[in-house]
């Protein structure tokens, strides 16, 4: 008897109705409820294209982890912590990093700049290798020679290209002693740096706009910071579980220091693209449930057409319970149904546009990043949208169903 209001429901749902209109209707809830799940399935995964698309540019340049003071801008790059950390049999490539602001000139043009200052191994340790461009090759010093490769929309805003004449003067404040408004000269150290012909391109502004990578000695000259260090960058070895070894040296470096991942070090981008991907989801959830009101259209007239039938029903010995489920297993259906279709058609839109990017960014090729919008489909997307369905479509027809109910079988 359980399936017994299932099976009239799935009588009432795929027979022909007396009244065309019921129908129509009915259909017209199904595909309501098909679009507004399409609508998710493919804005959320365009969604995650984008944070993927993102991930791959920060990870030419950010570390797989990235350990910096939690208190301060330096620690002594000889702290036993530190030490400690540097002896787990997880990491690869270790570098020591000194980074922080400064003012950079080049004839008559000037940017406030982000020296970053690194070891010799810092190619092994991202793939900044790759996002180079220019007729040179990646070099932080030769004998007393100090290199300094910039970002490219930095090269723009100096005027330097690819390969500059001359020195790039580099300006930052002096640590000790104070500031002599006669001669204020004195109180910036100054340093020079050399090109080595090329330029590194991140697609990101945060990078391309205002940063340049320097040997970790000139950071260190120019910020008075000897044996000291902003960050402690780390390469993990082929096959070894990250998370792992960010739990082990999180244990090891205790409340200290800050262990960062990739996405932590670019906390605030992603933040906002989640924040972006929950909107989007709570519109496309609010007009779901708008479309979801054609299901209390539909039922609601099924249920006028049905009096007689439920008056039968109730006669051979159907509960009043059970002729209430019969209408709200009606409700379901056309929503699971629904939901089915919708997840089914935004999962092909989205194979298309991941095999032939229908949809472009842009009328010319290579105005953006990519010419085509990017899809990822997560699976935990696809279930989370699922579950939204069917959960407002059998809230939506739940109180009106059972009201309706009453009223026709209390007549």
């Amino acid at each position: 008897m359980k399936s017994f209001p299932f099976y009239i429901a799935r009588r009432y749902l795929f027979a022909k109705k007396s009244t065309n209109a019921i129908n129509v209707i009915s259909a017209i809830s199904c595909i309501g409820v098909a679009v507004a799940t399409m609508a998710l399935v493919v804005t959320l995964s365009v969604f995650n294209g984008f944070h993927d698309m993102v991930a791959t540019f920060f990870t030419s340049f950010d570390p797989q982890l990235k350990i910096v003071p939690a208190e301060g801008k330096t620690a002594p790059s000889d702290d036993p912590l530190l030490t400690e950390v540097r002896k787990v049999p997880e990491l690869d490539v270790i570098t020591e990093c000194m980074e922080d602001y400064a003012l950079a000139i080049y004839g008559d043009k000037q940017a406030m700049v982000t020296v970053k200052g690194v070891e010799d191994n810092f190619a092994e340790l991202t793939h900044i290798t790759d996002i180079l461009y220019g007729d040179g090759k990646f070099c932080l010093q030769a004998a007393n020679l100090q290199y300094g490769t910039i970002g490219i929309r930095l090269a723009e805003t100096l005027g330097t290209g690819a390969r500059w004449n001359g020195y790039l003067k580099i300006y930052a404040p002096r640590r000790e002693g104070q500031l002599d408004m006669g001669n204020p000269t004195e109180g910036f150290v100054e340093d020079s740096l050399i090109s080595p012909g090329v330029v590194f391109a991140v697609r990101q502004g945060k990078y391309d706009k205002g940063h340049i990578i320097t040997p970790i000695t000139f950071a260190r000259n120019l910020f008075g910071q000897d044996g000291r260090l902003s960050s402690l960058e780390l390469r993990v070895k082929p096959g070894s579980d990250l998370d792992a070894v960010k739990r082990k040296i999180k244990k090891i470096v205790g409340k200290q220091y800050l262990v960062q991942d990739r996405f932590e070090q670019q906390e605030d981008t992603y933040k906002i693209m989640k924040i972006e991907k929950f909107i989007a989801y709570i519109f496309l959830t609010f007009i779901l449930m708008v479309a979801c009101f054609n299901i209390i259209g539909s039922l609601s007239m099924l249920m006028i057409e049905k009096k007689d039938d439920v008056v039968t029903l109730r006669n051979l010995g159907a509960s009043n319970k059970q002729i209430t489920r019969i209408f709200l297993f009606e409700g379901r259906m056309i929503s699971t149904i629904g939901a089915i279709l919708g997840i089914a058609i935004g999962l092909l839109l989205c194979w298309i546009q991941q095999t032939f990017g229908v949809v472009a960014l842009g009328e010319s090729s290579g105005q953006f990043v990519v010419n085509a919008y990017p899809v990822s489909v997560h699976p935990s997307d696809i279930i989370l949208i699922f579950i939204t369905v069917i959960a407002v479509g059998w809230l939506a027809v739940w109180y009106p169903v059972r009201y309706f109910a009453q009223r026709l079988i209390g007549e």
